[in-house]
């Protein structure tokens, strides 16, 4: 028997919610989320970190076996299929970013694909598209419970906290459990949760999405199996409460009623246009409109001839590098991809490599970049703003500020520029009929049978030979 409490009204809520409490903006905006956490997903399979981790994976054997996006032939236990695949998700932060800040999609999705398939009972897209917004709207709750959670994180990664939380309420969905068995499901999933901050900007932290997706499943499977936690989890300090320092927390009611309402509903995700942690695009838009105003009057971008460049952004330790040396460091470096933005006038996958790194003349434009924090800059990505101002040698200034983003949430991206990003980077990975088949089932999942058809486009690998690069996919 569970006490009433904070905790059990997440357990109540988790087994009771249902398809028609989900509303025709949830549905369409949780879609572009599959979609756009699988196109980054296949792309990642193509990363280091993601080859060390399935390395790694395919020691383990089981009997119930799950796909591996991206490879036609390989199959790895649940965790492990939930694990890579959350990994390529996260392996070039090219995924979606949530306010208050997490990364929301990578910790659910690739929990649900791995366990649909393993179930005697076929889970329909319906019952994937509920499952994954319940992950999805747990995590939403949890970060409303402290206000420390609406900034830049300082201290851990969020989706390894909530993430691990989401991907337990989503899988526990999934798997039909009891109101009870969903809340030890959390406590469960609780005790795997948190990873330092100190990682981020390494090889590690795309794990923590990876580690997230594959412990939230095993929370789920665990409770499944008769498995109990602290039944107050979420009440207490103590418990879910050990993460922030102004932990609030509060019930989450559901009625039966169809006016359910979900955070998805209100606040929308962003989605990246360049795979590097989100603060870096106020700082690339801004530094290509200020380039622009430098070409406008001086006729073209002469290296020579910049004395300094000024970036104000918000105050962050850990995407303030002045000199990375790594593409993992590049991707959370304010510097690098405003020096990048001015020197190419873009920033690609491609302007992560090695050899784009290491020209001379981008480490030229590094050593003249300075950074500075004004007061009224928050770390938030609901508030933050850059700012980027070229100083010429003939005394010239060029100022460029940024406050929105094409792609955060008050300027979303369209559904078009959604669709090319998904289609440029799945085409490195699957031929075009795995592209397209994943596309339409994603735009279709409320009306598709059975949701592992969609495991079987995302295996359909192109050969060598039909695999699209381009300047924005590498």
């Amino acid at each position: 028997m569970l006490r009433k409490g904070i905790t059990a009204s997440f357990g109540a809520a988790i087994h009771g919610l249902s398809p028609p409490q989900l509303t025709d903006g949830v549905i369409n905006r949780s879609k572009r989320m599959m979609l756009d956490a699988l196109g980054v997903g296949l792309m990642g399979t193509r990363t280091a970190v993601f080859n060390k981790a399935l390395a790694y994976s395919q020691m383990f054997r089981s009997d119930e076996r799950s796909s591996v996006w991206g490879k036609s032939e390989l199959t790895l236990p649940p965790y492990y299929a939930a694990f890579v695949n959350g990994v390529a998700v996260h392996s070039m932060d090219f995924d979606d970013t949530w306010h208050p800040a997490t990364h929301p999609s990578g910790a659910v999705l690739p929990a649900l694909l791995a366990l649909a398939e393993t179930l005697p009972r076929r889970p329909s897209g319906l019952d994937l598209l509920l499952a994954f917004n319940v992950g999805i709207e747990v995590q939403g709750r949890l970060m409303r419970f402290s206000s420390e959670a609406y900034n830049i994180p300082e201290r851990f990664h969020p989706p390894s906290v909530v993430g691990v939380m989401g991907s337990a309420a989503a899988s526990a969905k999934l798997l039909g459990l009891s109101p009870a068995q969903c809340a030890h499901a959390l406590a469960i999933a609780a005790s795997s949760a948190g990873a330092p901050l100190a990682n981020a900007a390494t090889q590690t932290k795309p794990l923590h999405i990876g580690n997230a997706a594959r412990k939230g499943l095993e929370a789920a499977q665990l409770a499944w199996l008769g498995l109990e936690g602290n039944p107050a989890i979420l009440d207490n300090n103590c418990g879910f409460g050990v993460y922030y320092k102004d932990y609030s927390p509060s019930a989450m009611a559901v009625s039966a009623s169809a006016d359910f309402k979900w955070i998805l509903e209100d606040q929308d995700v962003a989605f990246k246009r360049i795979p590097a942690h989100l603060g870096m695009h106020w700082v690339v838009d801004a530094a290509l409109e200020a380039r622009a105003k430098l070409e406008n009057t001086a006729g073209n971008f002469d290296l020579s001839q910049i004395r300094q460049v000024t970036l104000r952004v918000p105050p962050s330790k850990y995407v303030d590098c002045p000199f990375p040396t790594t593409e993992h460091q590049a991707r959370h470096s304010f510097q690098f991809n405003g020096s990048s933005a001015l020197l190419d006038n873009e920033v690609t996958v491609s302007s992560f490599s090695r050899a784009q790194m290491n020209r001379p003349a981008l480490k030229e434009l590094l050593s003249k970049v300075e950074v500075e924090t004004p007061e009224d800059n928050p770390p938030s990505f609901d508030k933050m703003y850059c700012e980027v101002e070229i100083e010429t040698e003939r005394g010239q200034s060029h100022v460029a500020r940024c406050n929105t983003f094409y792609g955060h949430w008050r300027k979303p991206l369209s559904q078009e520029d959604l669709l090319d990003k998904f289609s440029v980077n799945a085409s490195s990975v699957l031929c075009t009929e795995g592209v397209e088949g994943v596309i339409d089932v994603v735009g279709n999942i409320e009306r598709v049978r059975e949701c592992s058809v969609l495991s079987s486009y995302l295996r359909m690998t192109s050969g060598p030979e039909e695999q699209r690069y381009s300047t924005r996919s590498l």
